[in-house]
């Protein structure tokens, strides 16, 4: 999948920034963006028919996010644990 622009919420940007996990996201980001998608793992979260997919930003983290206008729509970070 190739995506035009991420796009995040300001509660992300926060949480991000709060859990000291900008250098890691940063990392994802680039290889989502660069179409190194072998890298970064899309996943489908259950129910299927929810749209909704997340990625992984490291062992403890997942970012949620959906697709709208071939944009990457990141509305949640998640505490995989």
């Amino acid at each position: 999948m190739k995506f035009n622009k991420i796009i995040e919420s300001k509660k992300v940007v926060n949480y991000i920034r709060n859990h000291n996990l900008l250098n890691q996201y940063k990392k994802a980001k680039d290889n989502i963006l660069n179409n190194y998608n072998t890298k970064v793992f899309f996943k489908e979260k259950l129910p299927k028919w929810s749209w909704i997919f997340y990625f992984r930003i490291n062992k403890k983290y997942r970012a949620l996010w959906f697709i709208k206008d071939d944009e990457l729509r990141i509305y949640d970070i998640d505490n995989h644990q």
